[in-house]
């Protein structure tokens, strides 16, 4: 089956360079030139990931990939010359899996989306026949890919769960950022600190009851996280 991609990228160069290359390797790509395009686009077809520019003549790529994170989990590609910490934890908090900065080598892009698909697809589905994980205030239905807090459902992005479940199926084993990257991200050598350490931190706010003093996902100082409760 053909893997559709869409682009939303206002730059009729760069729109070409990653059509060549997403091209040559197989996918299948549409590109919108606006938010409000790629909206329309989105609306009526199916894909399988997102690449998205943030400055956008109109509705900016931070607003749509809010929008769009409602609606669906597909794997999102930020890709901008936005590169400040504050710009890549904005687009990391908006809903993005990945960053990617201008000027960028297409390689790496074509990798980033090769890792993005594989990791989103071999993902655990849902199944009723659910295993679940439960210390007190937290619920983690690992089959249905369900988290509770306080009995209320909790919601996640991919790899924000992704990590959870990661985490949860190796207690007590402590991870480095790069390879929690790798493992999550899929890109062996592409380490991004503050990728892993964005997620790290919205997934704490979301699940744990003082953030600043984690039970769940513990701090190793000088070594990296784990998952601090036996199951």
């Amino acid at each position: 089956m053909e893997t559709t991609i869409l682009l939303i990228e206002d730059d009729p160069d760069i729109c070409e360079l990653v059509g060549i290359y997403l091209r040559k390797e197989g996918f299948r790509l549409d590109v919108a030139r606006t938010a409000e395009q790629g909206l329309s686009l989105f609306q009526r077809s199916t894909y399988d990931l997102l690449i998205s520019d943030i400055m956008l003549p109109g509705l900016d790529g931070l607003a749509l990939v809010q929008m769009l994170r409602s609606r669906s989990d597909i794997p999102i590609i930020f890709l901008t010359s936005k590169k400040s910490p504050q710009d890549i934890v904005a687009g990391l908090n908006m809903g993005g899996d990945d960053y990617v900065t201008k000027p960028f080598e297409p390689e790496v892009l074509v990798a980033r989306v090769q890792a993005g698909l594989r990791r989103y697809r071999s993902r655990p589905k849902a199944n009723d026949s659910a295993e679940v994980w439960q210390d007190g205030r937290l619920i983690i239905h690992k089959k249905r890919l369900e988290v509770l807090v306080d009995n209320q459902p909790v919601t996640l992005s991919a790899k924000e769960l992704q990590l959870l479940l990661y985490l949860l199926e190796h207690p007590r084993r402590v991870f480095s950022v790069g390879q929690l990257y790798e493992r999550i991200w899929g890109l062996n050598g592409m380490s991004d600190e503050r990728t892993v350490m964005v997620h790290i931190h919205n997934l704490r706010k979301k699940i744990e009851a003082d953030p600043a003093n984690p039970k769940y996902i513990v701090t190793i100082r000088g070594f990296g996280y784990k998952f601090g409760v036996e199951p």
